[in-house]
């Protein structure tokens, strides 16, 4: 949540008119509830709004179009059905409705045509869901994307995922400190179906799944944000180390074509450095300023006959929660999904 109040602080699109939260925090002011870990200090506007419940009839009173949610999945699977049956768009980092078959798991530059999948919920709900991938997911795809085209067959991953990732109060200090957690609940399952979908064709109004084996491990590290990829590709032919380098530095989506305000300049940043990326030193890549953290850091790439390996870094709150979703609010917009108010 805090990541979504600073990357709308001042954007050219939206303006924020409504917070909701548990009821523990409602009726207080945002700047006197939070905890505040996002940079700089509490934005203004935000700090200056009274804290509403999270239920659909208050945000849906509150007179906004559109919806940035960050809430748990429990009560993301309950409200946020009737926001899109009350006419709203919602952009939602929750998983519950990720693998329905008329919700897009959107990363704008890789698949943003199954935007068309929100058009066919607007037809018939009024209003639409489009969520996010797992934060490791989307640093991921944005590294398969252009690969794609060099025959990649199969890719086994393996991550190591900062402890932000859990939530402010997921994982406890002693749990982690000086430690390695290699298990986090259904992670694994959720990088391989949400990368199928989303590297999928859209055929008829339905997603095909991509023909692509993705096979994942996942642990907890403790470093406060950035989420390292190891990666081993498999391929169809022969490739080499340039080829790859050369797919990765190139590859521009959508977002960079349309100029959108929170799309970095260039997604996957190559770096010739021995021993990067690093999450301390790379987690916040990207240009222009309000693109920090929106680019995926690729470092380490290595290839042998029809086989590769590359370390990958995605900022998990940033690319990976709240600036994905903003990202996809923002090509909604532009593609005319939702509507610009006079």
């Amino acid at each position: 949540g805090r990541q979504f109040i600073r990357m709308l602080d001042g954007h050219p699109d939206f303006e924020i008119v409504t917070l909701t939260s548990s009821p523990r925090s409602a009726g207080k002011y945002y700047g006197q509830a939070v905890s505040w870990s996002a940079g700089s200090d509490v934005p203004d506007i935000a700090g200056k709004l009274e804290i509403q419940q999270s239920e659909a009839e208050v945000v849906a009173a509150g007179g906004a179009r559109v919806v940035f949610s960050a809430l748990p999945r429990e009560a993301a699977d309950r409200i946020e059905p009737e926001l899109r049956r009350r006419g709203l768009f919602v952009f939602s980092n929750a998983s519950c409705r990720r693998m329905d078959k008329d919700v897009p798991v959107l990363v704008p530059e890789v698949n943003p045509d199954h935007l068309e999948l929100a058009r066919g919920q607007a037809a018939a709900f009024g209003g639409a869901i489009v969520t996010n991938s797992n934060c490791s997911t989307a640093g991921l795809v944005l590294v398969l994307k252009p690969l794609l085209g060099l025959g990649l067959e199969s890719v086994t991953v393996s991550t190591f995922q900062a402890i932000s990732g859990a939530g402010r109060r997921g994982l406890a200090a002693l749990d982690i400190a000086a430690n390695v957690i290699p298990f986090i609940r259904d992670e694994e399952e959720k990088m391989s179906q949400e990368s199928l979908k989303i590297l999928g064709r859209l055929e008829a109004g339905r997603v095909e799944a991509a023909a692509l084996k993705v096979n994942a491990s996942c642990g907890r590290v403790p470093v406060a944000d950035g989420h390292l990829l190891s990666l081993k590709l498999d391929f169809s032919r022969i490739v080499d180390k340039e080829t790859i380098e050369r797919a990765l530095a190139e590859f521009r989506g959508l977002p960079q074509e349309l100029s959108l305000p929170s799309a970095p300049e260039q997604p996957l940043i190559i770096r010739a450095e021995e021993d990067r990326p690093q999450p301390v030193l790379d987690a916040l890549a990207g240009r222009p300023e309000k693109a920090r953290g929106m680019a995926v850091s690729v470092g380490r790439v290595r290839a042998k006959g029809s086989t590769a390996n590359c370390w990958a870094l995605v900022h998990n709150t940033i690319r990976g929660a709240a600036g994905n979703c903003l990202l996809a609010a923002e090509l909604a917009l532009r593609q005319g999904l939702i509507h610009r108010e006079d």
